[in-house]
């Protein structure tokens, strides 16, 4: 690393940090306070989520949208809970092989325990709102999910802990976008869960970045070159994953296509929320060298998750500069 903070002492700094703060979602969440009822006008999503700022979403009755609202908040933690628990066959497959002595195997085995957390978190939401919220398509289950991406944290590391970073990060700042808007425009039982999974994923999301530029540096050319050029694939892929709702939630609540494609695929706004969501992994793949090839500033820029990389981790990005340079890039 290129501080003067070293790998084993920063793991050792997130380790005591699992110590000292950290949730049990059956102790420091009061889930009999909170109204869940269908009748709630909290389940309205707000003008910052994708779809409470789409037309079609806003001239439905009160009714409609809090039906929508809900299933949407009760989809988003299934999406949720489902890549924790890809997260943790992975962490539990990475460490398996770890020597003893190893200052890895504590804090991965924290960070695995405060998933297993986060997907109780996540389940008793869903179980609590009522809808049977279908989760990631079923191909991601049965292939992707179960089968493949596991088995990278053994034969390919620093690849899993991209896909880590593909996961965590859209999750982490599409829930930091509905915290930063203030009460009252989330249901404050889906805001305590973001506020506990945000804490926590921040130390997670620390640890991804430190494993990969303390592993970049002993990476031969073959492997940093393949690794160059999955890593926009994957983010872009995993984007899609977690933030577009799959067809069967679409046609349980009688969502147009037209509506989904204009939201997720065809509005200038898209491109600007894909940049802002991977602007510290831009930070990381340009530490690291994963931007140093033409082919994968080409990919980056071709799945549009390009742009500028922040500066520090969390950095709040100008979405106006974002708006500016989408125009320009629909315009040419």
């Amino acid at each position: 690393m290129t501080t003067d903070v070293t790998y084993e002492q920063h793991l050792a700094t997130l380790s005591q940090g699992s110590v000292d703060l950290h949730f049990d979602p059956f102790v420091d969440i009061d889930w009999d306070s909170y109204d869940v009822s269908p009748e709630n006008p909290e389940w309205i999503l707000p003008p910052e989520h994708e779809m409470g700022a789409h037309p079609w979403y806003q001239s439905l009755s009160p009714e409609r949208q809090r039906q929508i609202g809900r299933a949407y908040m009760a989809q988003v933690a299934k999406v949720g809970l489902e890549f924790e628990n890809l997260l943790i066959r992975g962490l539990m497959q990475y460490v398996y092989d770890l020597p003893n002595g190893s200052a890895e195997f504590r804090y991965v085995t924290h960070e695995a325990t405060e998933e297993t957390h986060h997907t109780q978190m996540f389940q008793e939401f869903v179980n609590r709102c009522e809808y049977d919220a279908p989760g990631m398509q079923q191909w991601t289950k049965t292939f992707v999910m179960q089968t493949l991406i596991p088995g990278f944290a053994r034969l390919f590391p620093e690849f899993f802990f991209i896909l880590v970073l593909g996961g965590e990060e859209p999750i982490d700042h599409m829930q930091k976008v509905y915290l930063r808007a203030g009460e009252g425009k989330i249901h404050p039982l889906m805001r305590r869960i973001m506020q506990i999974h945000v804490a926590e994923e921040a130390r997670h999301i620390s640890f991804a970045h430190a494993k990969l530029t303390e592993d970049a540096p002993g990476m031969g050319k073959v492997r940093r070159g393949l690794l160059s050029v999955l890593t926009p694939l994957a983010f872009r892929i995993m984007a899609d994953m977690i933030l577009i709702p799959p067809g069967r939630m679409c046609a349980d609540l009688e969502i147009p296509r037209e509506v989904i494609k204009d939201i997720y695929w065809e509005a200038p706004e898209r491109r600007v929320v894909l940049s802002e969501i991977f602007g510290d992994v831009r930070m990381l793949s340009t530490k690291v060298g994963l931007l140093d090839n033409r082919v994968a500033r080409r990919l980056w820029k071709k799945l549009r998750v390009d742009g500028a990389p922040s500066r520090f981790r969390g950095e709040i990005h100008d979405r106006s500069i974002h708006e500016a340079e989408s125009a320009q890039h629909h315009a040419a």
